[in-house]
């Protein structure tokens, strides 16, 4: 049995890298302390599979020290203010997948002669936010009344997704890299990002988050869109300083998207307690307690330390309601969704008329089956 010498530290880098301790791969590879300590080395056979296991390519193993993995974008994260160190596999896997759908639909954009969505780099940071949520307002048609009708947050995002789809955004949203639900995307990571550009602007939203949050994160990454900025975001309803302008401003755009101010002053009332008039305004704007926390302070109705305390003790609340949050949903509806319905459309096009190969087709829309695909097909109005 021929065993393959790969350096201890590349193998420790790998799992490292993968956010895995050694217990968690102990049940599949038994001698790993051996391997990682440089006392034994594995098969060939089981390196591959300890490769497939931390998400990494199995040529990189070989290399004398690990490589330099930057971001492919922009990276406006922050934890208290301080930039993010190295990204997940699997957010740098999701960056890459995006990057190769945007680069087709791009291709399929100019081969269909569409125009560049002229909202692409309509603003700068120069201009009052609340001039450019009401210009996102209506070119997505947004309408705060038929949001307020929505019975559930659910059904609100997916109306806000749609209108941003008509507009021409490519809208995607998934809680998993492709379609592995081994391979969750963290919200503590990344919420989000855009890839701008005029024939194919792009959205990413995390779908591991909550339904509330992600109304927050696809106003915010069309905010970015609006300055033609491509980056990555953990973008949160909180109005902080000192974080990355770019970000502060999007922000301020996205809660103005979601709630202006102008709507929010009539719907106040006199003497309404802060635990009655929350939960009031969430249900009214379909937003997160957070957000509707954030506007509170903007319109002077909350001042800064009742705001600082009330942030504190919804943010916990929250991040303890997460931990049990559940999955599940329709197959083809989640499938659709993860990829955008736009850009579905478009691959189910170019497949019938013979300009995409159907292996390349299942791949990026990450089916196996053909009667899967012609089931997509027939949800978004291609096939009959």
């Amino acid at each position: 049995m021929t065993r393959v010498p790969i350096a201890p530290h590349m193998l420790r880098w790998a799992r490292e890298r993968a956010g895995l301790e050694v217990e968690d791969l102990l049940a599949r590879f038994k001698t790993l302390p051996e391997w990682e300590a440089g006392e034994a080395s594995p098969t060939l056979k089981q390196l591959d599979a300890f490769a497939r296991a931390v998400h990494v390519p199995v040529g990189t193993l070989f290399l004398p020290e690990p490589p330099d993995e930057r971001l492919p974008i922009p990276d406006f994260r922050t934890v208290e203010n301080r930039a993010v160190a190295r990204p997940s596999p699997n957010l740098l896997d999701m960056l890459y997948v995006c990057q190769e759908r945007q680069a087709w639909y791009r291709d399929f954009a100019q081969v269909t002669r569409q125009p560049p969505r002229a909202f692409v780099g309509r603003a700068d940071r120069s201009m009052a936010p609340d001039e450019v949520a009401a210009d996102i307002r209506a070119t997505l048609g947004v309408d705060l009344e038929q949001r307020a009708a929505c019975r559930t947050w659910k059904e609100a995002l997916r109306l806000f997704i749609q209108q941003a789809d008509q507009a021409g955004v490519l809208v995607m949203v998934s809680g998993v890299v492709l379609s592995n639900t081994r391979r969750t995307l963290n919200p503590q990571e990344f919420r989000g990002f855009a890839l701008s550009d005029p024939l194919a602007p792009l959205v990413f939203i995390n779908g591991a988050d909550t339904k509330s949050a992600q109304m927050f994160t696809l106003a915010h990454e069309l905010a970015h869109l609006w300055l033609n900025a491509t980056g990555l975001s953990d973008a949160g309803a909180a109005p902080v300083s000192g974080g990355p302008a770019e970000e502060v401003w999007c922000n301020a755009v996205a809660a103005e998207v979601l709630v202006p101010l102008a709507a929010l002053r009539p719907a106040l009332a006199d003497g309404e307690s802060l635990g009655d008039a929350v939960p009031r305004l969430t249900r009214r704007f379909k937003v997160s307690s957070l957000v509707i926390l954030r506007r509170l302070l903007d319109a002077g109705w909350l001042d800064r330390a009742a705001f600082e305390q009330a942030w504190q003790q919804e943010r916990a609340r929250l991040l303890a309601l997460s931990a049990g949050a559940g999955g599940g949903g329709d197959f083809y509806r989640t499938t659709i969704s993860r990829v955008s319905r736009r850009f579905t459309r478009a691959v189910v096009s170019s497949t019938l008329e013979g300009q995409t190969l159907y292996r390349d087709a299942f791949r990026m829309l990450g089916v196996a089956k053909t009667s899967t695909f012609n089931t997509i097909g027939r949800e978004v109005g291609v096939m009959l």
